[in-house]
């Protein structure tokens, strides 16, 4: 199952958010044991490592952007997908390239903590915790 993590995810279990912490790394591990293959999208690997700068110094920015890019597909945006995002009725921009990003990667979900954010994204947003209910 291709899979969609938003940053939210990551960033759960980079910095032991709890109490989201337990179904975010479970999911991950999911990847990891490649039972579903991870995506991200490509401006949000930016994002992540500014946040993890931000909070861990930029030692440890470097080894969580490395990592993300071992395990997961990294999914891009060109000028035509920010356009079609900005058609989506989504009120943060950057949920909308998300979920552009999704698409253009045949997910099947986006898992986010998120979903009524994701409402009129072309692919399903679900939790972690629905997510893996499903299975």
């Amino acid at each position: 199952m291709k899979l969609m993590i938003d940053l939210n995810i990551l960033i759960d279990v980079f910095q032991h958010r709890v109490p989201h912490y337990h179904d975010s790394s479970l999911v991950l591990t999911k990847i990891l044991d490649k039972e579903s293959t991870g995506f991200i999208a490509g401006h949000s690997l930016t994002t992540l490592y500014y946040l993890i700068s931000r909070f861990s110094g930029n030692r440890k920015a470097i080894e969580v952007v490395d990592w993300v890019l071992a395990h997961f597909e990294v999914e891009s945006a060109d000028k035509e997908d920010f356009l079609y995002a900005r058609t989506l009725d989504m009120k943060d921009f950057e949920d909308a390239a998300i979920a552009v990003c999704a698409n253009n990667s045949k997910c099947e979900y986006i898992i986010t903590r998120n979903g009524p954010d994701f409402n009129q994204s072309p692919v399903p947003a679900i939790t972690p915790k629905e997510f893996l209910e499903l299975l």
